[in-house]
């Protein structure tokens, strides 16, 4: 399988968590999954970004930059905050489970 196709399920929160850190632009995201080592395309980036706001995770605001044109910062709203914490309850029990898979630890008693 394809890291990509994995990663589309879980992009979602990284991208929500990232914004919980500061307030943010899209390239600025795309940099921080790149270094820790998720490789994602801006287009991909840039629906998530707007299905996150039509959902009212986040809120997107245009501000002046200093190396060129202005950019759109996002940051999380309560909803969005919400969201990240659910997201984390699940993402943790997902990782365990496959943990235990991978690490042979299921099916023994």
């Amino acid at each position: 399988m394809d890291v990509s196709q994995m990663l589309k399920g879980i992009l979602e929160g990284c991208i929500l968590e990232i914004i919980s850190k500061k307030e943010t632009y899209g390239y600025e995201m795309t940099t921080h999954l790149k270094e820790a080592g998720l490789t994602v395309s801006d287009g991909s980036i840039y629906p998530l970004l707007l299905k996150l706001q039509k959902e009212k995770l986040i809120e997107g605001e245009m501000k002046p930059s200093k190396e060129g044109p202005m950019r759109k910062y996002y940051h999380l709203t309560d909803k969005g905050n919400q969201s990240l914490r659910e997201f984390k309850l699940k993402w943790n029990t997902i990782r365990t489970g496959v943990d235990q898979l991978m690490e042979g630890n299921h099916g023994t008693q």
